[in-house]
């Protein structure tokens, strides 16, 4: 099984930047995904990004971040971040980390850490 913490949330101006990082313990074996997540208040839960290891590896956002955010990951340390610049306000949410592995079709995630995006 597989653990994640998040942290690096907190309160930014706009146009401000954060870097936002998931810590895993545990094995995340064979072909999974790592990623990120967001929630804000009222709304349901939406993909951010993601980054696939296995037999060929892909990197994927959504279009909201596309261009913005950068989503890596440090297969040694078990961490993905999340570096997220030029941020607006509906960037504003609960970012969640993420790991999907396909075998088994399981998921895991982490608590959340709050982004605020706010003047």
């Amino acid at each position: 099984q597989v653990q994640l913490v998040e942290s690096g949330g907190g309160l930014v101006q706009p146009g401000g930047s954060l870097r936002l990082s998931c810590a895993a313990s545990g094995t995340i074996a064979g072909i999974n995904t790592m990623g990120w997540y967001r929630q804000a208040p009222g709304k349901q839960r939406e993909f951010v990004a993601s980054a696939q290891k296995g037999a060929t590896d892909r990197i994927t956002y959504d279009d909201s971040v596309l261009g913005r955010f950068t989503i890596s990951r440090d297969n040694a340390k078990n961490t993905v971040y999340l570096q997220m610049n030029s941020l607006k306000p509906e960037d504003t949410a609960v970012y969640y980390c993420n790991v999907h592995q396909w075998y088994g079709d399981y998921h895991y995630w982490g608590q959340g850490t709050q982004v605020t995006v706010s003047s």
